[in-house]
């Protein structure tokens, strides 16, 4: 097979989760092709029927968020290690195409042909999926969900997944979006704040990663790129501040038995546009073995009263 393509693509599972929904909350992190750790982990819950009501989702997040609520196994993990190298997907036809790294017009256009998107699974009304966008007028996280049909929130797993600096931001009305971690790089919050009881939150970093935090060359940039966003500019500014204070209250919750967390069991050393295919694939099967070794402690978690 081509080293563009993942050596053991065909050996990844395949099927439909079962139709019975899991009472709580599912929160993915971003990371881009971190990601594919996520790929393994939704992979492992569906196949254990673990199918939560409800789903928030962040950049590639979002974007797995979408396989998990169209419950098909294995079409996520296929998007991304055989499509990695695509240019339609990520590359120069993608930049000159969407004005950004990820080709959305191949993503939800000619990708739903070729690996079938369960539309109508998608959006049915008993699960809720939320994609968690950056609103450059304000410099908030919001959630976007179903409200506006499928081609909504399609629109906002986009803006969910620009890339700041490489991308162009994403009109929603009349309000423009980027990368929803540049503001809340997990979303735990919004399931907390709906006071849902059970919530399973997936992360793309071990636990006991944190962000550096100093002035640096990208904040100069966000100053001149976003200079008509202050507020938004600001919340780049403290983005990984933020993001350490998230990791250290999710170690708390998760001490509390508030949450259930599923984070790599070993260091991860994939980049955000990771190119090497095995790797890739290793990630997987590290998220996918990291989810099957917890599910014991997860089905303990969701059963308590």
């Amino acid at each position: 097979m081509s080293e563009n393509v993942y050596s053991k693509l065909n050996e990844l599972p395949v099927g439909d989760a079962p139709e019975s929904i899991t009472e709580g909350c599912l929160v993915l992190e971003g990371g881009a092709f971190r990601g594919v750790y996520t790929n393994g982990v939704i992979d492992a819950l569906m196949q254990a029927g673990i199918c939560f009501r409800t789903t928030y989702g962040v950049s590639a997040g979002a974007l797995n968020g979408i396989t998990y609520v169209s419950g098909q196994i294995g079409r996520s993990a296929r998007v991304n290690l055989r499509y990695r190298h695509d240019k339609r997907y990520v590359g120069w036809d993608a930049l000159k195409g969407n004005k950004g790294i990820i080709g959305f017009d191949f993503v939800f256009g000619e990708l739903p042909e070729i690996e079938p998107l369960n539309r109508e699974r998608l959006m049915r009304p008993e699960t809720e999926l939320f994609a968690v966008a950056s609103c450059l007028e304000t410099g908030k996280a919001v959630a976007f969900g179903k409200e506006n049909g499928l081609e909504g929130l399609l629109k906002a797993v986009q803006a969910s997944a620009s890339m700041p600096y490489v991308s162009k931001p994403v009109e929603i009305d009349g309000r423009h979006y980027l990368d929803g971690g540049c503001a809340s790089k997990i979303p735990y919050r919004f399931p907390l704040a709906r006071k849902i009881d059970k919530i399973l939150v997936v992360r793309t970093r071990p636990r006991d990663y944190r962000k550096k935090v100093s002035r640096s060359r990208r904040l100069d940039a966000a100053k001149l790129v976003f200079r008509n966003y202050p507020k938004f500019v600001r919340s780049i500014n403290r983005t990984n501040a933020y993001y350490n204070r998230q990791c250290d209250e999710l170690e708390q919750l998760e001490a509390e038995g508030r949450i259930f967390v599923i984070a790599p069991s070993e260091p991860v050393t994939v980049s955000r546009l990771e190119g090497d295919m095995e790797k890739l694939g290793a990630l997987y099967h590290l998220g996918y073995s990291d989810t099957v070794n917890s599910i014991p402690a997860l089905k303990e978690y969701l059963d308590r009263k």
